[in-house]
């Protein structure tokens, strides 16, 4: 996820995470659980009725809502947007059923449910004074457009997550509608609701546009309030950008990726993007489509682009299987976002977008700049995942992992591209962890640094304890050398990095080395 604040100071962007917990070939068999959603009656309130297709258990009493959702670290509680829960048999009689838990449900006589009937506000306009939630995890309800994010107006029966589940928007005639998810019969199918809430949907009056990278397709959706931005500008911007990220990650390891972008004149709270599986998600406020303003969308862009890495092919147990009920923190979000921040910005520069002094600029002076003047020195990465779901000073310092963790992942490229006499760095070592886990094949959680270190080199567990797990501060001018560069702070506020005049051979050689994207195997 990408968060962009209204900027009390440079930190005026940060950025978040979500992904897709892969469901069996078998869970095809069953019957779907069918989600009709009504946004014709009301601009501010969904209209939801769900059907099942299935007798229920007597366990499956509790229909929960989702109290978060992945990749987002805040708690949501969607129950608090949910009004007027009727559940009905199939002769139309109503159950009891009363509100259990703030996101829970409970029915008394579960196997006689046929459907569900629900109103659920839409979080644009609701005023949240707890626990607001960021624009683009939310929903919204407009006469000519509608953003739903599944986990905003749904939720599942105890047990039965992993059901397949279609989602249909009932709009307006002639509206568009974009979404990674694939039709059928008048349904959106998901294989469960986890695939649900990772696949954002944007209906309306919006304008498209497509092309191929290498086989994969790439497609644009585009919701404008005023009509200033359209797909075909925006494909036209990014695709240096995505034929760089093709040459980083060697084959795209997706077969079909949607963008769906959302440009608001006045935005009403945190806008910013989410990204997920297959798709990505884009709340921004609505500018001229100036080069300076389509450079920034880019940008955002290439980071979010690069979670079909990591998150969805690189993850532990804990995204592997989400838990809606109750936040759980992952201590690798140094991995999730911070490498994919590191990743953002040198796969443009080796691909040729940027140039050398783009990325020194963006990707390691604004990262050392603001990581130390605008967070609290003494929080670790490991500190930061931990508090992330906690508000207070958790929700204050989330932003540092797209500083301290982009840099932390830059300096790790070097040490790993030091110790093996360039042969290879961060990139080949993700490249190969793809190989080595994949979806549906996550890592272990507890043991992750110790297996990183196997593969690659002991003194990585030296590293990822100092500047990970621990809070050492950083030896820029020590790492920074090792590839020629030269490192010289003035005063709090400015920092310069400069190529070396006279490097030596070691350091011409690690220089050549991290300039490029090596050849894997």
């Amino acid at each position: 996820m990408f968060i962009i604040l209204k900027p009390k100071s440079m930190l005026n962007k940060l950025k978040c995470t979500a992904i897709l917990s892969i469901l069996s070939v078998a869970a095809f068999a069953q019957q779907p659980i069918l989600i009709d959603v009504d946004v014709k009656q009301n601009v501010d309130t969904f209209f939801v009725k769900l059907t099942v297709p299935e007798k229920l258990s007597k366990k499956q009493n509790i229909f929960q809502f989702p109290a978060t959702a992945p990749g987002t670290y805040q708690t949501m509680n969607i129950g608090r947007l949910v009004s007027n829960f009727e559940a009905y048999d199939k002769n139309g009689k109503l159950l009891k059923s009363e509100l259990k838990a703030p996101n829970q449900y409970i029915i008394a006589k579960p196997q006689k449910v046929k459907s569900l009937h629900y109103k659920v506000a839409e979080t644009f306009d609701t005023n949240l004074k707890e626990l607001p939630i960021y624009m683009m995890a939310g929903s919204s309800i407009e006469r000519d457009n509608v953003l739903v994010n599944a986990h905003t107006l749904s939720g599942y029966f105890k047990g039965m997550q992993n059901h397949p589940v279609g989602i249909k928007i009932h709009g307006k005639e002639g509206w568009k509608t974009g979404t990674a998810l694939k039709e059928k019969d008048g349904y959106f199918m998901a294989d469960d609701f986890d695939h649900l809430v990772d696949s954002p949907i944007m209906s309306g009056k919006l304008s498209f546009a497509e092309t191929k990278i290498a086989d994969t397709p790439v497609r644009i959706y585009t919701f404008s309030e005023n009509g200033k931005v359209n797909s075909e500008m925006l494909l036209k911007e990014m695709t240096q950008m995505l034929k760089a990220a093709e040459k980083f990650l060697v084959k795209l390891p997706v077969d079909n990726y949607t963008f769906l972008f959302y440009f608001l004149q006045n935005p009403s709270g945190v806008t910013g993007a989410w990204e997920h599986s297959y798709s990505s998600e884009y709340v921004i406020a609505e500018e001229e489509p100036t080069p300076a303003f389509l450079k920034s969308v880019v940008d955002i862009a290439s980071h979010e682009f690069f979670h079909v890495i990591t998150p969805l092919n690189i993850h532990s147990e804990i995204i592997e299987s989400f838990n809606f009920e109750k936040p759980t923190p992952s201590q690798h979000l140094w991995l999730y976002e911070g490498v994919t921040e590191w990743a953002s910005h040198v796969q443009l520069f080796r691909g040729g977008v940027t140039t050398l002094e783009e990325y020194i600029t963006n990707g390691l002076k604004q990262k050392i700049i603001v990581s130390e003047n605008y967070f609290k020195p003494d929080w670790s990465l490991k500190k930061i995942a931990e508090e992330s779901f906690n508000g207070g000073d958790g929700a204050q310092q989330y932003g540092n992992i797209y500083y301290k963790g982009a840099l932390t992942a830059s300096y790790l490229d070097i040490r790993i591209l030091e110790l093996s006499n360039g042969k290879f760095g961060l990139r080949e070592v993700l490249l190969n962890l793809i190989k080595k886990y994949g979806k549906g094949n996550p890592f272990n959680e507890k043991t992750f640094f110790d297996d990183l270190a196997a593969i690659t080199f002991p003194e990585i567990k030296d590293f990822t304890s100092k500047y990970i797990v621990n809070n050492e501060p950083f030896p820029h001018e020590e790492y920074l050398s090792k590839i020629g560069l030269s490192y010289k702070r003035i005063g709090k506020q400015r920092v310069e990095i400069n190529k070396i005049e006279n490097p030596t051979e070691a350091q011409k050689k690690l220089f050549e080395a991290w300039s490029v994207n090596m050849k894997v195997d």
